[in-house]
């Protein structure tokens, strides 16, 4: 029987979900590993709405990340108030900014952040039952909330997230596109994807490498 990975979502779309390649490799990689997955978001309103084409605030609409992630999910989605860690055997975040900004406040508070309590919970219990965690993009920028002190992790290169990162007692390790960052303490993988990937491909090999990584530990 293939392991049970949860893989949570934070939207649809790179500047206020979830990051759509990311989220598909992600999803592509554990199904041809046999996984059987559960698509998870929470039901909350966006942070804002950003129009793609031109990556301005699209003033006075508004979206559910739920609803949003859905598309991502092809409809089989649950809340992420829902998900029970005894269900599952790891859990993955893809990047995209709704990491900084649905799922947790890092857009706008920076070192200062907090992670939203269902996913807060969720992580948590799931860590403390030595169930291993996939953080890819800018979504590591949890870690040291997530984790504690002390937990290392990566986003690749980017100085100033980087700082940010150390500020809430995690260790960050530079990481080139196409690598991972294994804490075996923490049971927790992280590669930087789009943070760094100008390719689809780039960001496909640290990627496929992280479920790889995380589905070895589970």
């Amino acid at each position: 029987m293939g392991k049970r990975v949860a893989v949570v979502l934070s939207g649809c779309g790179v500047y206020d979900g979830s990051e759509i390649y990311e989220s598909v490799i992600t999803l592509l990689s554990l199904d041809q590993a046999g996984a059987e997955v559960q698509c998870f978001a929470p039901d909350i309103e966006q942070l804002h709405v950003i129009n793609h084409t031109t990556g301005e605030v699209a003033e006075g609409e508004t979206r559910n990340v739920l609803v949003e992630a859905a598309r991502l999910a092809r409809g089989d989605i649950k809340k992420l108030a829902d998900a029970d860690a005894d269900d599952f055997d790891a859990v993955i975040l893809p990047g995209g900014f709704g990491a900084a900004k649905n799922l947790s406040d890092f857009a706008v508070k920076g070192a200062q952040l907090s992670v939203r309590e269902e996913l807060s919970n969720f992580i948590r219990t799931m860590h403390n039952s030595g169930k291993p965690v996939g953080l890819m993009c800018i979504a590591p920028v949890m870690s040291g909330v997530l984790f504690g002190a002390g937990v290392k992790c990566t986003v690749g290169d980017n100085p100033e997230i980087a700082a940010a990162i150390e500020s809430t007692g995690a260790e960050h390790r530079t990481c080139g596109v196409g690598d991972i960052c294994i804490d075996e303490q923490n049971k927790l993988v992280t590669t930087p994807a789009y943070m760094l990937a100008g390719r689809i491909s780039e960001a496909a090999t640290g990627i496929n490498k992280l479920v790889d990584a995380v589905l070895a530990m589970a």
